[in-house]
């Protein structure tokens, strides 16, 4: 028997490096959710085998597969992730059992089993969490009570096991779990008690059950995690955006200076200067400036962002000038649909935000174009852009 479970934990954990059907990616930081978020519920069937403490010295049979060792069982749980890699769960298992006597007699055995068990997602732990990964492997461990209905006992138990998860959809996944609960000798009911020279007390001085379960496992509430947004790379493109805008007003204000010069010299000529300073104020105020989101939200993710939203929808207020808004959202994720609605309600986020700051709703036109790749990285994508329309 101790050769089987060797068996079984080396299967476990060679599946982990079976389990990932897709490209390892990068190992990234989540954002932490909120306490009611990454619930789920299991249900299941187990077949269970069953060794009790009273087969010490009765040479019993040791073949799990033999109809006097198994029965069958139900199986309940409710666990949580805390971070992609570690979670727990509190789990119920039992109704029906079997007691292994001599003469390979069975008798009835009625019992239930709630254990509290820590979970490790092995293949976030090595690869890092992918939300579209197929199959998860997730070992565990856990301590609980027993009791023993047909003659009223409790006893502590501990259990440990592999539960694999294969994804169906975002809220379903089909699981299979193998496992080993150790309980007291006395929770089959009738313990004997052994002196020291009666043999191996490891494994025969308890009562043992391996089993092997095939069940669904239920997703509640918020699923997933949202990476966290790379502040320092958006701070670098907004910050890349206004040292371009003070690089056309630093090249609009040399070329001021130079006409003013000329002017100086010559003060009949007096056209040109107009000219190039609308042309610069024209570029300066036409140039889009981004708004940066989340993966899969509409609320914006660095509020720095508006202080030149404001700075434009000031000028525009002062001129009476129109503004255009466009949202966008990153094609390399999400349905186009998902995409198309991210994108336009990105767009009216931003409205919202020049309406309060004074800008009539008449004077503001949104536009979204659904997932797009426009920039690298892919984060960038996922912005809408603000900018003074041109005037008829």
């Amino acid at each position: 028997m101790k050769k089987l479970l060797i068996v079984l934990a080396f299967a476990g954990f060679a599946m982990s490096s079976m389990a990932q059907d897709e490209v390892p990616e990068l190992k990234h930081s989540v954002a932490t959710n909120s306490f009611w978020n990454n619930w789920f519920i299991q249900a299941g069937v187990q077949w269970g085998v069953f060794y009790t403490g009273e087969e010490h010295g009765d040479n019993l049979t040791k073949n799990p597969f033999k109809g006097f060792r198994s029965s069958p069982e139900l199986a309940i749980g409710i666990g949580k992730w805390f971070v992609p890699e570690l979670g727990a769960r509190l789990k119920f298992n039992g109704i029906w059992g079997r007691t292994v006597n001599e003469n390979e007699v069975k008798k009835s055995n009625k019992f239930w089993n709630i254990h509290l068990q820590p979970l490790f997602n092995l293949s976030n732990i090595m690869y890092g969490y992918n939300p579209d990964r197929t199959w998860n492997v997730i070992p565990f461990a856990g301590l609980g009570v027993s009791r023993t209905c047909s003659v009223n006992l409790y006893t502590i138990g501990f259990s440990v096991g592999v539960l694999n998860t294969f994804k169906i959809s975002d809220r379903t996944q089909l699981h299979l779990e193998l496992g080993w609960d150790r309980h007291e000798p006395d929770f089959s009911g009738d313990h004997k008690f052994y002196s020291v020279n009666d043999g191996p007390r490891g494994w025969d001085s308890h009562d043992n059950m391996l089993y092997a379960e095939l069940g669904l496992t239920f997703n509640v509430g918020k699923t997933g995690w949202d990476k966290v947004p790379d502040v320092n790379a958006l701070k670098q493109l907004s910050q890349s955006q206004l040292d371009a805008l003070n690089a056309q007003l630093a090249d609009a204000n040399n070329t001021i200076n130079n006409l003013r010069d000329e002017l100086a010299k010559k003060p009949t000529v007096i056209e040109k200067p107009a000219e190039v300073i609308t042309k610069s104020v024209k570029d300066f105020i036409t140039t889009p400036i981004s708004v940066f989101f989340n993966l899969n939200k509409t609320e914006i993710a660095v509020l720095k962002d508006l202080v030149n939203v404001k700075a434009l929808a000031k000028f525009a207020i002062e001129n009476d000038r129109n503004i255009l808004v466009t949202g966008y959202a990153d094609s390399a994720t999400g349905t186009p649909e998902r995409n198309q609605w991210l994108s336009e309600k990105r767009a009216e986020r931003v409205k919202n935000e020049l309406i309060e700051m004074g800008v009539k709703p008449e004077k503001i036109t949104t536009t979204h174009y659904g997932g797009v790749e426009i920039l690298t990285p892919v984060d960038f994508n996922r912005r809408a852009t603000v900018q003074i329309t041109e005037e008829e």
